[in-house]
């Protein structure tokens, strides 16, 4: 029994309206707005003619609502393929209420991360919506559980990608914050838990949408987001150049690219980078340039926690984290913030098989009563639970300083580094050479009143006899001294000589980060 005309154009019919979503008004507002819609936006995610639909037909089930239209009940879900991978996106739609979630909103999203889970691929979200959908009560608070709950399943399992690019507000900005990477456009969107208007009612305080949930206070202040995008098309790019380093599960390798031959020659710039004075700041960024391919680092969080950088990049073609003080702020110190920022990411790149690559250049911890009271020696020991934690090839290199506690905190020998090469320059010590000398100094003043030495004197011995990286390598706690010159090199043979690294663990549900 062949179909009839009149039950493929009632197919069609349906197709059409429901691809409308709130219908050509509001679609062709938002043009007007420079915003895509949902389907505009699941479009240029995947590759033409690849992207699979799923639930279109589906309906909310409230009795409040009765038979209100809501088409696709104001999320599109469904699968297509990213550069030639498998990837799950849903959209939600703010032309269909507001975006605003349902149960059976939620349902569709939380399938669809099922789907992610099950096959091992990457997930992709639109967020765009109003929030809870209030007519639906307790069932639409409930749909916001099974989607947190998924997120939290999913984690580790295959990488999660929110983007932020419209409003998510009250519980909704749960489910990215539960995703491994936030990128939200400057315009046109915020996220926040309570607003302007509650935060009056509630503290007397007058505030604006800008100061609680802005991109830019959120890529700055907050640290929620990850990348800020200036319009819809270049958030859609960072997406693609994301996924581009990462696998598609924990279950395989990062996509490196290990077909050409290493090039193993020296980069004698590299030496001319080093500043003649330990105390002058160093741009790290320069460093790191001469170090990846092409000079390309994909940076994560640059605006948050700037004495921190982090983010990935490619090696002799292969995929690598890169976690690196940046002198030019704080002076490299660690501080609360970096040390949040620094720990997530390895977290994440040991989640997904990335090897890490650290390059020190710190004096310390960041001193201060504030940063006392605010837990430092919290937030410091997630540092170091990180790194002992992650299992995946670790290679440090310590470019001129590693003091104290930061030594240990920046990956060392003794927190699991596969190997630490250092620069013959670096100093290497419990404490900086000039405040180290100082105490010794004033204790030799107090004890004699013809000193047996000058500081300059006690300063050249401390350089040379104490925070030498030579003594550290006759020691064994640092693998090689080189010149900066070999360092890409070094780094080369040593990730490639890694890649296959396996290292076994105590059984054990989880170690318990200081969080």
């Amino acid at each position: 029994m062949s179909l009839s005309e009149q039950q493929l154009e009632e197919l069609h019919s349906r197709r059409q309206t429901i691809r409308a979503g709130g219908g050509e008004e509001k679609l062709a507002r938002r043009r007007d707005k420079g915003l895509l819609t949902a389907r505009e936006r699941l479009g240029r995610l995947f590759q033409p003619g690849s992207f699979q639909e799923t639930g279109m037909h589906s309906k909310h089930r409230s009795t409040e609502l009765g038979d209100k239209s809501m088409p696709a009940d104001g999320v599109v879900t469904g699968t297509g393929y990213v550069d030639g991978r498998l990837v799950a996106g849903f959209a939600q739609d703010f032309t269909v209420a507001a975006g605003t979630l349902g149960k059976v909103h939620a349902h569709k999203i939380v399938e669809l991360m099922k789907f992610a889970m099950h096959t091992g691929v990457p997930l992709v979200a639109f967020q765009d919506s109003g929030g809870a959908r209030i007519q639906e009560g307790v069932d639409a608070l409930s749909g916001y559980g099974d989607v947190f709950y998924n997120n939290v399943l999913m984690s580790g399992v295959a990488p999660q990608i929110a983007v932020i690019c419209g409003p998510c507000a009250g519980g909704a900005a749960y489910s990215p914050a539960l995703m491994d990477f936030i990128i939200m456009t400057r315009h046109n969107a915020h996220m926040f838990i309570t607003g302007p208007a509650v935060i009056k009612s509630v503290t007397g305080r007058e505030t604006t949408m800008d100061d609680v949930g802005s991109a830019a206070m959120h890529a700055a202040v907050s640290g929620n987001v990850h990348f800020v995008a200036e319009n819809e098309e270049q958030a859609l790019g960072i997406v693609h150049e994301l996924l581009s380093y990462l696998p598609s599960n924990n279950t395989e390798d990062p996509p490196h690219h290990l077909d050409a031959d290493l090039h193993l020659g020296r980069d004698y710039q590299m030496n001319d980078l080093v500043p003649d004075d330990p105390s002058t700041p160093m741009d790290v960024r320069s460093v790191i340039s001469r170090l990846v391919d092409d000079g390309r680092l994909l940076e994560i969080q640059a605006q948050f926690a700037r004495n921190l950088i982090i983010g990935f990049a490619r090696i002799e073609g292969m995929v690598v984290g890169i976690i690196a003080n940046q002198p030019m702020h704080l002076a490299g110190s660690l501080d609360i913030d970096a040390a949040d920022k620094g720990a997530r990411f390895v977290r994440f790149c040991n989640a997904f098989n990335i090897p890490l690559v650290t390059l020190v250049d710190v004096p310390g911890f960041l001193p201060g009563i504030e940063q006392e009271r605010g837990g430092i020696i919290r937030h410091g020991a997630k540092m170091l639970f990180a790194y002992a934690s992650s299992t995946v090839p670790k290679v440090t290199v310590i470019l001129r300083k590693a003091y104290g506690g930061s030594y240990l905190a920046m990956c060392s020998q003794e927190m699991g580094a596969d190997a630490v090469y250092s620069w013959p320059n670096a100093e290497i010590a419990v404490m900086g050479a000039d405040g180290a000398v100082d105490l010794l100094y004033r204790k030799q003043i107090q004890e004699s009143d013809d000193p047996a030495a000058t500081r300059a004197e006690l300063l050249n011995v401390y350089r040379t006899e104490v925070t030498s990286a030579y003594l550290s390598a006759e020691r064994g706690y640092i693998t090689d001294v080189i010149e900066p010159s070999e360092t890409r090199a070094a780094l080369s043979l040593t990730l490639r000589k890694h890649l296959t690294k396996r290292e076994l663990r105590p059984a054990k549900k989880h170690g318990n980060i200081p969080l």
